[in-house]
């Protein structure tokens, strides 16, 4: 079927199909279906109470006090991933923190996601309760690069887009269309600094070239939507 064909759809309708078909020849295809929570887990098969997904989002429905309780649960694909660029829209509430990380090693050697894979933090920059470090703030790698100060963050409750691109060691931390960090991985410049900061308590962090894609629980609402990954050539 072809444009041409769709002349009886209404403008609005005819868009999303052309886009549609454009993602699919671009490469791209969705991580979530918009209706339910397939391809997706709980990290070490934790519950997904604290999940649900609502009008065309996945929402975290905010257990404050509970990071680290039986009820956090941080959000894992079922897939994993190599080199790779995934796409998706976010929504925080007052004083919220997530976060997507990458390269993320499910064992019962970790309680928590955080220890293996690199994050792209996603908070509150504005209304967080605690002063926040640069390294801390919204698409900053957290607790080891941060992103760039003028970067285009919209206000809690409104939608941002958010793009990670992972190629080798090379990695790129987009926000609504302008590319605000980039860092390479496994350098001796990696190396120092996660020797300096939090990760001296987990030393596997960031190691694994293949892992899966999670979306964090920190006990705030946030809602996704648009998830989508295009995976790129192994090098």
């Amino acid at each position: 079927m072809n444009a041409r064909a769709l002349w009886w759809l209404v403008p609005s309708t005819l868009a999303v199909v052309v886009a549609c078909a454009q993602q699919d020849t671009e490469g791209w295809r969705p991580l979530f279906d918009g209706e339910s929570l397939s391809g997706w887990h709980g990290y070490n098969g934790a519950s997904l109470e604290a999940w649900t997904v609502e009008d065309g989002t996945v929402k975290s429905v905010g257990t404050e006090g509970n990071y680290g309780s039986d009820m956090r649960a941080d959000l894992v694909t079922d897939e994993e991933f190599t080199n790779f660029e995934l796409s998706l829209e976010w929504k925080a509430t007052e004083g919220g923190n997530s976060g997507i990380m990458y390269g993320v090693i499910e064992d019962e050697r970790y309680d928590a996601a955080w220890k293996t894979g690199p994050e792209y933090q996603l908070v509150d920059d504005v209304g967080f309760p605690e002063p926040l470090e640069e390294w801390q703030k919204t698409a900053a790698n957290y607790a080891m690069h941060s992103a760039a100060t003028d970067k285009p963050l919209n206000p809690v409750g409104e939608w941002n887009a958010s793009r990670i691109v992972v190629d080798g060691d090379h990695v790129e931390h987009w926000l609504n269309g302008v590319k605000v960090l980039e860092f390479r991985r496994w350098t001796a410049e990696w190396d120092s600094l996660k020797n300096a900061g939090k990760w001296l308590d987990a030393p596997d962090y960031g190691s694994a070239a293949t892992g899966h894609i999670v979306i964090q629980d920190h006990g705030s609402v946030f809602w996704f939507r648009n998830v989508k990954v295009r995976e790129l050539g192994d090098e």
